[in-house]
């Protein structure tokens, strides 16, 4: 965002607030006025102020130099005879005044640099007590020394203190007073000497250049408070980049190493330290890479890098050998932050650690990826040809006569439907656009479905039948229930449960138990959990791990995509499928439960 227009009078350490002042002030010594875009802007800003203050205590502190100086000058007078009662006490006076206006802040400090509203500009009362102080007593200086000492000078300290202190119209009326003050002084004297003109030269000449004081001080103030704040920018914006790149660092897979020429580690991420060490953590950076057999080959590596550089991006593999007997296949690219061209100027170098075990099993899931898109491709071609091959089968099974041809045209029809299923289950998975799924009834839904599957293996109905169908908290339910999911991918996937179910069940009355349960809103929203259950053994650990990966399969003639498909089809509604093994004393222990999410009420069945 572009800074706000500032007024050239206002004050260059920042924007005026009410507050209490650095020297205590209250509510009533307010700060100078400032215009509508210093008001405007924002929050005065804590390290302008914490400028202002030091700025303010360096004056301070030349003001109490100057004290003890004058104090020493008196000092010297009063040894040679000059002992002028009017000039000691105004010089102890401003001595006295001005040392304790130095010591006062001091005491204070810890207030003003915590002060959320710490002002950045003199109060009237700090103006009075400070600059008005010198000029009064630089004045009465003036008049009183006469010719016997030039003080003129003396007024570039208040001037000056106003043009970086003050706004810059202040500073110019500051000036304005002291050139005053200047010819007054020359007019007196000049009028007691018979040389005016040379005395009101000299005092214009002085106070042109008291002008220029405050003009060229509040100009080089405002340069050196807007590249101090840039600065401080810059090094805000650093520290955030270095968070940042730390942040990054600390989340990265890959293990990242920053070595110097002598192989001490600088920086090291977490999983650069899980690489480096058989079981746990290597201790923080710094650390050193030589002296560890294990790390060698790292070395090694780092030594080859830097003699060529040109090969050292292409990466080389590391064998890292453990204590422990264990080992540790490590690929490793090296990178030089200047370049290839000034390596013989690199103190350090950075190494990217990864697994080679995780980069083998990465290059096998893309292969398997492309045998996936290759598969669908082929299932794609397979199914015209078995479409022909199931027509043909067909006809030649109305002019079969004998048993043995009847038996051929049966076995010819039960492989064409296990061709035709294995290609469904390879097209299911396929990647592509679907459309949206509609909402549909789930009890009616699943009540449909099951009925079916009865139908389709003779089994009965009713409290002795081996399918139940049971309902929990659906009474309090918001109605419609809906849930969305495609009625076929729904089908799917619970006539899989339950044909395994049926397959690895006792086959007595109640064997399965399909339970569709609503659970009410939590953080994700209601869901509806279906279930089939079943009475059969437990499933094994080994088992268990593996269920829903594809090709998988406890049956010699099993494809292994069924629970694959399942996984797939459920995450593709925005649900979730898994398994739960029960303790022995519940009948049904193998359980295989859906978890959808409910659509909220007032959904539309269709999206468009």
């Amino acid at each position: 965002m572009p800074p706000h227009p500032r007024d050239p009078a206002a004050p260059w350490f920042g924007r005026f607030e009410p507050s209490t002042a650095a020297d205590g002030s209250g509510p009533g010594d307010a700060p100078w006025p400032t215009t509508q875009a210093d008001v405007t802007d924002g929050a005065p800003n804590p390290q302008d102020s914490l400028s202002f203050l030091r700025t303010y205590r360096t004056f301070l502190s030349a003001r109490a130099l100057l004290a003890v100086v004058l104090l020493a000058l008196l000092a010297g007078n009063w040894l040679m005879g000059n002992r002028s009662p009017l000039w000691i006490v105004t010089a102890v006076g401003y001595a006295s005044l001005a040392l304790l206006l130095w010591a006062w802040p001091s005491t204070r400090a810890s207030q003003r640099t915590t002060h959320p509203l710490a002002p950045t500009t003199l109060s009237p009362r700090q103006a009075v007590l400070s600059i008005g102080l010198d000029l009064v007593f630089f004045s009465l200086l003036q008049h009183l020394m006469n010719t016997a000492l030039n003080t003129q000078a003396l007024l570039a300290l208040p001037v000056l203190m106003a043009g970086v202190l003050m706004p810059r119209l202040v500073a110019l009326a500051v000036a304005a007073v002291a050139s005053i003050n200047l010819l007054a002084a020359a007019w007196v004297q000049g009028t007691l000497t018979s040389n005016l003109s040379a005395q009101l030269t000299e005092a214009g000449l002085t106070g042109f250049g008291l002008f220029a004081i405050a003009a060229l001080a509040s100009e080089l103030a405002a340069r050196v408070a807007r590249e101090e704040r840039s600065a401080r920018g810059s090094l805000e914006l650093a520290r955030q980049q270095a968070q940042l790149n730390r942040l990054v660092m600390e989340e990265m897979s890959e293990g990242v190493l920053v070595v110097d020429r002598q192989g001490r580690v600088r920086t090291a991420n977490p999983a650069a330290r899980r690489l480096l060490s058989a079981q746990g953590l290597t201790p923080s950076a710094p650390f050193q890479l030589r002296g560890v057999p294990a790390w060698v080959g790292l070395v090694m590596a780092v030594e080859n890098a830097v003699n060529a550089p040109l090969h050292a991006e292409t990466g080389q593999e590391v064998l890292l050998r453990f204590d422990d007997g264990s080992r540790r296949d490590l690929r490793v690219r090296v990178r030089f932050t200047r370049g290839h061209k000034a390596i013989q100027a690199e103190d350090m170098c950075m190494l990217w650690l990864e697994d080679l075990r995780i980069v083998r099993a990465r290059q096998r899931q893309d292969k398997l990826a492309a045998m996936g898109r290759m598969s669908a491709g082929i299932a794609h071609e397979i199914r015209n040809p078995l479409a022909a091959i199931s027509q043909a089968n067909a006809l030649l099974g109305e002019d079969a006569t004998t048993p043995t041809q009847h038996r051929l045209t049966r076995m010819i029809a039960e492989n064409v439907v296990r061709l035709q299923h294995i290609v469904d289950d390879i097209l299911a998975v396929a990647p592509g656009a679907r459309p949206p799924a509609p909402a549909i009834d789930p009890l009616e839904t699943v009540q449909a479905i099951c009925n079916e599957w009865r139908l389709t293996h003779g089994l009965g109905d009713g409290p002795e039948s081996l399918l139940q169908l049971r309902t929990q908290q659906l009474d309090q339910a918001p109605a419609p229930l809906r849930v969305r999911f495609e009625p076929e991918h729904l089908q799917r996937v619970l006539v899989n449960l339950l044909d395994n179910a049926l397959r690895h069940g006792s086959g007595q009355p109640g064997a399965i138990e399909v339970t569709l349960t609503w659970r009410p809103a939590r953080q994700n929203g209601a869901m509806l959990v279906l279930s089939v259950a079943s009475d059969g053994e437990p499933l094994t650990a080994e088992t268990e791990r593996s269920l829903f990966e594809p090709f998988f399969s406890t049956r010699s003639r099993g494809t292994g995509l069924g629970l694959y498909i399942c996984k797939e089809l459920c995450e593709r509604h925005g649900a979730a499928i898994d398994y739960r093994q029960h303790p022995p004393a519940v009948r049904h222990r193998n359980e295989f439960f859906v978890t959808m999410p409910i659509e909220p009420q007032g959904s539309p069945l269709h999206i468009a």
